[in-house]
């Protein structure tokens, strides 16, 4: 059968617009074929998407699928594992129609969540900095930069849920910080436009113990000035910078300052493991059930043609929590 789906033109130098992407055809056949439901956004794709990507895996090429998390329906499959109508999530990318080997598709419980986008957040990333890198505990004063997006708005409430005294998040406006304190539970956010330094030092003036940054930059430096000694910083990502064409897009941090605070720097990548998954999975769906999480998503609706579009509009903020495309 004849898939539509999308292509890099070109890898992106600098900033991303609709020319670096295309819309092809292609015949796909397999032991396994999927309808695509869903598909998963991130902003961590533009960075598969440049010529000098900096992350431990390879980068997209251009003429080829875009391969990122997806989640469909089978269509055909002669595998007893998959039978028709299952829910599968796979990488198969951003494309109408998948097939492949059985062992490439896992099988979902439709039950599980309330809508199977659900299943395309990235707390599997904001888990593992929370629990397992800062090690977030009782009596923590916590502060998630970049707290309105799809990662940092899943950190805030986990290092809640974990028992940190105060949650502290800071967003791009002033609309999305109070939706963070009254929606997601923050104790309190603040606009990054405003100061973050005299923020920081009105909300936690006995200081921060754990920064969880996805930001860097002006953030990053800001955390620094008010971090208790010994504050641990897991370094997620560095949007300040990462959105941009400069090739020092991850910068360094500052280890001599970070050290003469005594604060511990713990850059970190999530590989998404299955026991990483499975982590985020039990506390995502214990925490649902006892109503103490919030799960922030948008979903946009919209054909293979519109995803390029969806994808360059969540870049620029258009959009709170996890995004994700459900295709129509």
């Amino acid at each position: 059968m004849m898939t539509r789906e999308i292509h890099l033109t070109a890898q992106i130098a600098g900033v991303p617009g609709p020319e670096h992407f295309t819309v092809a055809q292609s015949q796909i056949d397999g032991e396994v074929v999927v309808r695509t439901d869903y598909l998963g956004l991130a902003a961590t794709y533009l960075e598969l998407m440049r010529p000098d990507c900096h992350l431990p895996i390879p980068a997209w090429q251009p003429g080829r699928r875009i391969g990122v998390m997806a989640i469909g329906t089978v269509l055909r499959s002669a595998c007893p594992d998959l039978e028709e109508g299952d829910l599968v999530q796979s990488m198969s990318g951003w494309s109408t129609h998948s097939a492949g080997p059985a062992a490439s598709y896992f099988r979902l419980d439709p039950g599980a969540y309330p809508d199977p986008s659900y299943h395309l957040g990235q707390g599997p990333t904001a888990y593992y900095g929370i629990a397992e890198v800062a090690k977030v505990g009782q009596g923590d004063t916590v502060f998630v930069s970049g707290a309105a997006g799809g990662v940092g708005s899943l950190a805030g409430q986990i290092s809640r849920n974990l028992g940190a005294k105060k949650v502290i998040g800071s967003a791009g406006s002033q609309a999305k910080a109070d939706y963070l304190v009254d929606e997601l539970g923050f104790d309190a956010a603040f606009d990054y436009h405003h100061d973050p330094v005299a923020a920081l030092k009105e909300l936690a003036p006995e200081g921060i113990t754990v920064f969880f940054d996805t930001v860097g930059g002006t953030l990053y430096d800001a955390a620094l000035d008010v971090a208790a000694p010994g504050a641990r910083f897991a370094l997620c990502g560095s949007l300040s910078t990462q959105l941009g064409g400069a090739p020092d897009r991850f910068p360094e941090p500052d280890r001599t300052a970070a050290q003469a605070r005594q604060v511990e720097l713990l850059p970190f990548s999530c590989h998404h493991t299955p026991e990483q998954i499975s982590a985020w999975h039990h506390h995502f769906r214990t925490s649902l059930d006892q109503g103490r999480f919030v799960y922030p998503r948008t979903v946009v609706e919209t054909g293979i043609d519109g995803v390029p579009g969806a994808f360059l509009s969540m870049l620029r903020g258009d959009h709170r929590g996890n995004v994700s495309v459900r295709l129509t």
